[in-house]
């Protein structure tokens, strides 16, 4: 099984700290690296943590406000002065590939990759990757612009052979794939052998939810119904609970409130006011609706499992 993470490369909201960027996370699926959202600094953090920037094949940005995004064109132009060939994916509001386009073209430069820009829209949840393995879904958040967040589902593994069993009960070698997929075997004699005797069930699909800015939007539960691992933003605690409603933003009890609305398994707190020296008094009244809950740290790196 392949190893599925999310290292965390911002965490703070509007500005940064001295201790938070802006927002940007790293999911590595495998050798498969994915990023979300791109604000200012993100190519920096990732130098710090010798990440391998050329092996980054996707880019997912959320929405168009500038801790979410700053950062990408300043990647897009690394990876160009590196001399990059690989094509690179951006998925993103259809007004990004403009701000890009305006940027390359006010400096004069052609970029010595493919970079191939997928527009997303706010109004339904859409399948827009299908990588081998894993798919991305973008989902409509509730925000003052038009956000998605994001789901990535892993794809559910074949059942494993028992080779013993399948020797004893004479199963032909041409009907193996019939049996990964799930189906029961039946011999000469017309007798049903129980697709479970003959094969292993493989570990359940894993699948991570991005959702950052919102504020409180129940439809997202829904859609996120039983996720390994959720990652929500937290701007505010309930102190603030009027500003995160003017700003369309959560506070970490209404992150815990959807978290267990949906049923996943893992919470990961972040996107946090700079206002907040004490992140535990966040994750105090996330509890109250919620556990587990994460503060999550910028640099670590969290492990989804079911």
């Amino acid at each position: 099984m392949k190893k599925f993470t999310i290292t965390i490369l911002g965490s703070s909201a509007a500005i940064p700290t001295a201790t938070r960027n802006l927002s940007a996370q790293l999911v590595a699926y495998g050798e498969q690296y994915f990023l979300f959202d791109c604000g200012e600094g993100t190519q920096m953090i990732l130098k710090q943590l010798r990440i391998k920037i050329n092996k980054i094949g996707h880019v997912f940005i959320s929405h168009l406000h500038g801790d979410h995004y700053y950062g990408l064109i300043g990647l897009i132009s690394t990876w160009h002065l590196l001399g990059r060939k690989t094509a690179i994916d951006v998925y993103g509001p259809p007004e990004l590939q403009n701000i890009i386009e305006i940027q390359l073209n006010a400096s004069m430069t052609t970029l010595s990759y493919p970079l191939i820009f997928h527009s997303t829209q706010s109004e339904t949840p859409r399948l827009i990757a299908d990588n081998g393995r894993l798919t991305v879904t973008s989902l409509p958040l509730k925000h003052r612009i038009p956000t998605t967040g994001f789901l990535i589902n892993e794809k559910p593994l074949p059942r494993s052979i028992r080779r013993a069993e399948t020797d004893r009960y004479g199963v032909p070698f041409i009907f193996m794939e019939k049996l990964r997929a799930g189906e029961d075997f039946v011999d000469e004699d017309g007798n049903t052998i129980p697709n479970h005797l003959l094969t292993i069930e493989p570990a359940p699909p894993r699948s991570y939810a991005y959702c950052s800015d919102t504020a409180w939007y129940e439809p997202l539960a829904k859609w996120i119904q039983g996720c390994s691992m959720l990652y929500h933003e937290a701007t505010f605690m309930n102190d603030k609970a009027k500003s995160a409603e003017e700003k369309m933003h959560s506070t970490a009890a209404q992150a815990a409130q959807i978290a267990s609305l949906a049923g996943v398994r893992k919470l990961l707190l972040g996107h946090f006011s700079a206002r907040y020296d004490d992140l535990s008094l966040l994750q105090a009244e996330a509890e109250e609706f919620f556990n587990p809950v994460v503060i999550v740290e910028d640099g670590e790196t969290y492990e989804i499992v079911n």
